[in-house]
């Protein structure tokens, strides 16, 4: 992601390890670029499962430090909400700059339709497979989040069925379509050929 598009940039956010790719978002949306992020549901988290349930259900019970009884820090549980706060912390928020940098992003959990039809990009830099050792444990943030009152999984899991179904047929047509056309490129010009001959010997 190192050009800069007017366009807002489309990051399918599959299999990228939650604190690199925060890191990456931070930076493109402080340097002016649009960011759309879909699919935050599938983003992975290094360690454990067992241990990040530990971790997170001990920021859960953080509270407000001198008067429990208040209200806040709010804890987030939506996986979508879970990768803009990681992204909050790692830029300057409470500045003006900061808080256009935010308004950049655009966060979902599944592929929501005007998105299913774009060509959406990786990030190489944050990608687990590229960046954790092989063996290595790691967990999904759909699963903690299902785990700690997220109630949306089994709707964004129909939802993805339908659109890889849509998906599927979109592309059976689109290659039926690419290969009628190869054909009656190639019939015309066997056509075409006799009256290419007679120009070409013009120079056209």
């Amino acid at each position: 992601m190192a050009s800069f598009s007017n366009k807002p940039v489309v990051v399918d956010a599959k299999g990228h390890l939650l604190g690199r790719l925060a890191s990456t978002l931070a930076k493109q949306a402080l340097s002016g670029q649009k960011v759309v992020v879909v699919r935050c549901e599938e983003i992975n988290v290094s360690g454990s499962f067992f241990r990040n349930k530990l971790k997170y259900g001990a920021y859960l019970h953080r509270r407000h430090l001198t008067n429990p009884t208040r209200s806040g820090p709010f804890h987030e549980r939506a996986p979508s909400r879970i990768l803009y706060k990681a992204i909050r912390g790692m830029v300057p928020h409470k500045t003006q700059r900061g808080a256009k940098a935010l308004e950049r992003l655009k966060l979902f959990e599944g592929v929501p339709p005007p998105y299913d039809r774009t060509k959406r990009l990786v990030i190489p830099g944050a990608l687990r497979v590229l960046r954790l050792k092989q063996g290595r444990k790691f967990a999904t943030i759909k699963r903690l989040s299902s785990e700690f009152g997220w109630k949306y999984a089994d709707v964004i899991d129909k939802l993805e069925a339908k659109r890889k179904v849509k998906g599927q047929a979109y592309h059976a047509r689109k290659v039926a379509l690419t290969k009628k056309k190869a054909s009656a490129a190639t019939n015309a010009g066997e056509a075409l050929k006799p009256v290419n001959e007679k120009l070409a010997v013009y120079g056209l």
